[in-house]
Formats: structure tokens, sequence, C-alpha cells
């Protein structure tokens, strides 16, 4: 009896503190005043349920309403620099903790505003899994935009970070901005969907499926390109390989660029502390949007 009562009380505890974390984050405002544009995704009222149900503080299973969160620095600390967040989960759900709300707060450590994008998942196209939640990045681009003045944010200066598939869908809107993924819906959306830079941190999906010492061909880089810095390691599947494939047609478009490789780390990691040198890769990108004059008010 004593036991079960000690269980009972430890669940509580945690509840109430996952409740805490959960109120601190900032309100959810949707980026789709009508409801997202039609997609293809087939699941049976079965299925959502279910996948709801799996939602946890750490793991969205299912996301069907895109959302974003303003993150601003403390007052007065703000540079005017933005970044557009993307948590990763392989298209299928979205690692949102780790490597979205920690990420935002760790951005406002520094004076750059970050947007939460909850974009759509489960993935629709398992060829483009990419193509559905485009249309949520490239919306949430442009409404950071349209509400520049109001976020205290410089329209210039508005860049876009994601992981694992997350930095895929990073790649893919700065890579494919031209392309018109919806029919304008609102003022915002005669803004630029054109990330000012990217940060794909161990970026999934970039290489070829039959040879995976080659890229996607739908990675096109071009001239004018937005810069990108990047972070992965070798021990991570082919995702080392497919940033230095990226990083070369990056140079040859003459786009800045900064690519750390580290030896091992695995997948995942966001900026959790560890043993392995890969856990100070967001002190590297700090000191690269620093150097490359994001962070200058």
């Amino acid at each position: 009896m004593l036991s079960r009562t000690r269980n009972s009380l430890v669940v509580c505890a945690l509840w109430i503190c996952v409740s805490a974390v959960s109120a601190a984050e900032p309100p959810e405002m949707k980026i789709w005043p009508q409801g997202a544009p039609a997609d293809p995704l087939k699941l049976s009222p079965e299925r959502i349920k279910q996948l709801k149900k799996q939602k946890t503080f750490e793991r969205i299973r299912y996301v069907d309403e895109p959302t974003i969160r303003l993150y601003q620095p403390p007052q007065g600390q703000a540079n005017g620099c933005a970044v557009v967040v993307c948590p990763g989960g392989g298209y299928n759900l979205l690692a949102i903790d780790h490597e979205g709300y920690q990420i935002a707060r760790w951005f406002n450590s520094f004076g750059v505003t970050a947007i939460l994008l909850k974009y759509r998942v489960p993935r629709r196209d398992p060829d483009k899994p990419h193509e559905v939640p485009m249309q949520d990045a490239q919306r949430a681009l442009r409404m950071t935009r349209h509400k520049a003045k109001e976020w205290n944010i410089d329209p210039n200066r508005v860049g876009m970070l994601g992981f694992s598939a997350g930095g895929n869908l990073c790649v893919m809107t700065a890579l494919h901005s031209e392309q018109q993924t919806y029919s304008p819906v609102d003022a915002a959306d005669k803004e630029s969907a054109k990330p000012d830079f990217m940060i794909p941190i161990y970026a999934a999906y970039l290489g070829d499926k039959q040879d995976p010492t080659k890229l996607n061909s739908l990675v096109q880089v071009r001239a004018g390109s937005p810069p990108a810095f990047m972070a992965v390691t070798l021990d991570d599947s082919w995702r080392g390989v497919h940033a230095a494939l990226l990083l070369v047609e990056l140079k040859k478009a003459k786009v800045p660029a900064e690519l750390h490789v580290y030896s091992r780390g695995g997948h995942g990691y966001g900026i959790r502390p560890s043993d392995h040198p890969v856990s100070t890769w967001h002190k590297r990108c700090e000191d690269w949007m620093r150097v490359s004059g994001w962070l200058k008010p």
C-alpha cells in the first residue's frame, strides 16, 4: 500500500512538473486562418485518435492544424535576428522538446527571436515527405516577415533551423523558395518565403535512395541560395557524407557555408550536453551567426 502511495505521488509530481513547463511555453498561433490547405493524408478516425493519444511533452505524433510559438528574448536584449525552428522526427512525429522548446530558449539567450513551427505530421508522400510540411514552413517564414515590426524583427535577418527531418525541410524550403506551394490566403503571403540563412543539423533524406554516395536530385543549389551552417557526425549513417556533398554544391555556387563534422555522437542529440565534442555545435553556430553579421542590430 505504501509503495503504491509513493508511486502515485511520484506520478503526480511528474505531471505537475510537465504542466508547469508546458504552461511556461508561449501560446500557439494558427498559421492558416481558414485551415491548412488540403493534403493527401488519409487516416481512419480510429488511427487519428490513437496518434493523438500518444502525444507527450516530448513528442507530437499527429498535427493537422499547424501552429507557431513566438519566443522573444528578454526585454532590451533582442538584436533583430529571427529563426524559424523545425523539430525532427522522420516526418512522422515532432521531437518538440529537445529539438524545439530547448532550441528556442537557446536562441533567446543571445538575443535571437525564435519561431517554433509545429508542422503537419505524419508524412503524406513517402517519396517527397517535405512537400506538405513545406507549405507550413513557407507560411511561417512569410508570417514572421509580415509581423516583423510588431515582433521587433529585421525582415532581412530571418533564418531557418531544422533537425533531422526538420533539417531536410530547412534545406528544401531554402533551395526551393520560389516554388508556390499554396494559394495566397492573406497579406502575409506577399512576403518572401526564402530564409536569409539555413542551419540544417544532422539533416536527413538529403541522399539519393539508390546511391548513398550521391545527393538527392531535389537538392538543387544555385547562385543566391541562402548561406548555411551545418553540423553532423560520421557515425550517423550517411548523413555526414550528404552534408559534405551539400557543402561542395554550395561551394560551386559560391554560397557562403560552414560544415562541422564530428567523429561520434550519433543522431537526435539536440543541444544536450555529453562527452562528445559534437555537444558544442551550438556554440560554433552562434559564432558563425555572429561573424556572418546576423546578430548585428
